[in-house]
């Protein structure tokens, strides 16, 4: 085969370029997803399909027909392809960074670093060692050192890109394992990339001098940027409030100013990929600006830009140059090498961190996925041709494909070898340590009960430095004659339609009152949007919480609040969601009785009053996993939290059924004619709340004793107006003779007796009421 020889077309055929690109896309697009088919059925992710769909579309494939060949690699459609590749990394880029959680990453720089530097610096070892004899077998010419940087990125990169739709169409994103191997690869990518702006320094041969003068003008115009954008978006939120999205234009606006930043650093020699990211990640998150392009561009990207880009990964391949051993030998070297370094290093890295080792080889293969910056930084080499070699340049880009193509495959094996490590892990509240990240689901049928709601999730951050996550889920009724859909704002094109009129109105008022919260509270609240009829409408949440692996999800109360105080039912398709999601979620669920008072508010925010709230505890794993719900709000510092514990009269007697003895201010209960096992959990979980909380001051601690149900309806009655909410568990404690008799019938069973005594017209209070269901 003759190295140098180029097949074009006529020169003179201006519709070739498009035409061809079109093409190209059509048919990336279609065996995408003609392989993902086949693939998905055996656990494979979509990159790998979309990989290989350009890679048999390409030179190694389909394309070593002259035919296919010569339309598809026209000399002058090198540049389309060039720039319609640095358009979608701009893209991709700034919607990782918008999608990222920097929380995260900031809390996890430390062990996300160790494992990107561990794979980093085996890889560069491995690249200096073979550096001399690839530059000497494929005829290199130039730099010596220039080849070794650029094989250096090639060993070394992780595309974030791919790890980041990987994790995603795996499931496993938002899991911690799926979040630092994404971390771990922006920071990979950071160090390929300063690779790649030396490399793209040596064509101009810059001086020390000049290169950190132009450095420091990139840095000046990426902070102005960032700056520049955040006003703007300010400005555009104020705008037209009783609109939900930006209309079009301010949408191009935000594009245009992106868009103009990327390729003035490119234009200015330096890879716009790590500013996209960081301009994504300080977007201001709140408010419509916001929501509209993280709209806009997760369905754009995931839909049509992702399988593009990737597919053009595998497009570039060309194995016909992998004609003899030695380049065989070559590119099997290059790819045991970078997963070797990958894996060495990874797992070395781990070790440090004491990290299981089943995540530490998923974490190996996840940082050994190319196709980003390598790609990039080989063809930089070749255009500014410090790098002479076709026959390095597709040997490189085939070793990068395949290692690719192996590297997703055992990863989707791994994934499903591995589900139960990586799936849903609840943890129960009463388990649950106030100190880690608390996941929340917080749902809305109407936009009455999203005060509340989001006071409830202010309330439950605690401290500043707790870490939280919380989504707000709106839930509308789609008829059953109408066909189902079910959306959400960071996913769906359709959200962005102005003639849609289901929940319109109720969706413009709940984004007011979540933009409100985040601008006085600094805490991001995520939001989505779920279209179902209340048949099918459980199963959304469900898979919503399951995908987001949350902790707990609230649910509002069927029936609303009057201005006289009444309660007045509301859709029986509310009722009936509820009782499916009780049913069927992985993780405890909790419905809330709002009545206009739930917890601190925006006084978190300024007012210096408290507020009061009750956890009432009986007994069972609900009222367990109430108590532990209740640490969290007990660390906020404008609640005062005052935990009542019913117990029965006989318990005053030493020789009744209940031994009561105090030990260094912890409560030991031993109760001896109750369930043993739940009495010892009951007693396990209330000593270890005494005496972290309680001693120290931070919760109030009151017993009362009563012979039956009424009693205690009395003794709830007496304390209704000092209270602004009620934490109760459903049940779980069996027939006791505390709640026996507490109300003359059961209106609402999924509230449990006490939470049914609590909601109901017989309880006159303005004290909301919370209801905790323990997921078992």
């Amino acid at each position: 085969m003759d190295e140098t020889a180029e097949l074009s077309c006529p020169d003179n055929d201006m519709m070739n370029p498009a035409l061809t690109l079109a093409t190209q896309v059509s048919a990336i697009l279609v065996l995408s997803h003609v392989f993902q088919i086949f693939l998905k059925p055996l656990g494979q992710p979509a990159p790998l399909a979309q990989i290989l769909a350009g890679f048999v579309l390409g030179p190694s494939g389909l394309s070593r027909s002259q035919s296919i060949h010569i339309f598809f690699f026209q000399d002058f459609a090198v540049d389309f392809y060039e720039s319609m590749a640095l358009y979608c990394r701009i893209s991709i880029m700034f919607l990782i960074g918008l999608e990222m959680d920097i929380p995260f990453l900031m809390r996890n720089l430390r062990p996300a670093s160790i494992i990107a530097c561990g794979g980093c610096l085996m890889c560069t070892i491995f690249a200096s060692t073979i550096s001399f004899f690839v530059y000497e077998e494929t005829g290199s010419r130039g730099s010596r050192f220039t080849l070794a940087l650029v094989i250096t990125v090639i060993l070394a990169n992780t595309a974030s890109p791919i790890v980041f739709r990987l994790a995603a169409d795996l499931k496993f994103a938002t899991s911690d394992i799926g979040r630092l191997a994404i971390s771990s690869s922006l920071i990979g990518d950071m160090y390929a990339v300063f690779i790649l702006v030396i490399i793209s320094g040596e064509k101009n041969k810059r001086t020390v001098n000049g290169w950190a003068l132009m450095a420091f003008f990139s840095l000046l115009l990426l902070v102005g940027i960032i700056i520049f954008t955040s006003y703007l978006v300010n400005w555009l939120n104020r705008r037209n409030r009783n609109e939900k999205n930006l209309q079009a234009v301010e949408v191009m606006l935000l594009c245009s100013v992106i868009l103009v930043a990327a390729m003035t650093l490119e234009t200015m020699g330096f890879s716009s990929i790590i500013a996209c990211f960081l301009m994504g990640s300080t977007f201001p998150r709140g408010g419509k600006s916001a929501r509209t392009l993280l709209a806009i561009l997760t369905y754009t990207v995931h839909n049509f830009i992702f399988p593009i880009y990737f597919g053009y990964t595998g497009f570039k391949a060309d194995t016909r140059y992998i004609n003899e051993l030695k380049r065989l030998a070559i590119v099997l070297m290059v790819i045991v090498l970078s997963i070797g370094g990958k894996i060495f290093g990874t797992l070395a890295a781990c070790y440090y961190l004491k990290t299981p080792l089943n995540e530490g080889v998923l974490l190996a293969f996840l940082m050994n996925m190319k196709g980003h910056v390598d790609i990039l930084t080989l063809t930089t080499a070749m255009q500014n041709r410090v790098i002479n070699s076709a026959v390095f340049y597709n040997l490189m880009v085939s070793a990068v494909v395949i290692s690719s193509i192996l590297s997703a495959a055992l990863i989707g094996v791994l994934v499903r070898r591995e589900k139960d490590m990586i799936g849903i892990k609840h943890i129960p509240m009463e388990y649950h340590s106030p100190d880690k990240e608390l996941k929340l689901l917080a749902c809305v049928h109407s936009s009455h009960p999203v005060n509340s709601m989001v006071r409830l999730i202010v309330s439950l951050r605690g401290s500043d430095n707790v870490p939280i996550s919380p989504y707000l889920m709106h839930l509308v009724e789609l008829p059953e004659q109408t066909k189902r859909s079910s959306s959400l704002y960071e996913q769906e094109e359709d959200e962005l339609s102005e003639d849609e009129d289901d929940g319109k109105n109720d969706a413009v008022e709940i984004n007011e009152t979540v933009d409100m919260f985040i601008e006085e509270t600094k805490m991001m609240i995520h939001q989505a949007k779920t279209v179902a009829p209340f048949t099918t409408m459980y199963q959304d949440v469900c898979h919503f919480a399951g995908d987001k692996r949350t902790s707990f999800i609230v649910l509002p109360f069927h029936k609303h609040q009057r201005i006289d105080g009444k309660f007045e039912n509301g859709k029986e398709g509310i009722r009936i969601t509820n009782q499916k999601v009780l049913r069927h979620a992985k993780c405890s669920v909790a419905i809330l009785v709002d009545r206009g008072h739930t917890t601190t508010g925006t006084q978190a925010a300024g007012s210096e009053s408290l507020q009061q709230i009750a956890t009432l505890f009986f007994g069972g794993p609900d009222d367990r996993e109430a108590l532990g719900f209740s640490k969290r709000l007990s660390t906020h510092h404008h609640t005062s939290l005052t935990v009542i514990r019913f117990l029965p009269t006989s318990a005053k007697d030493p020789n009744g059924g209940i031994d009561v003895s105090h030990k260094e201010d912890d409560v030991f209960v031993t109760i001896q004619d109750q369930d043993t096992e739940v009495a010892e959990a009951d007693n396990s979980a209330l000593a270890n709340f005494y005496h972290r909380y309680v001693t120290s001051g931070k919760v109030r601690f009151v017993e009362k004793y009563v012979d039956n149900g009424v009693q205690t309806g009395m003794i709830l009655r007496d304390m209704a107006e000092t209270y602004s909410m009620f934490v109760v568990g459903k049940g779980g404690r069996g027939d006791s003779l505390l709640t026996t008799g507490i109300s003359d019938w059961e209106e609402c069973p999924e509230l449990g007796v006490v939470g049914d005594f609590l909601a109901s017209s017989e309880f006159d209070t303005s004290g909301s009421v919370l209801v905790v269901q323990q997921h078992r």
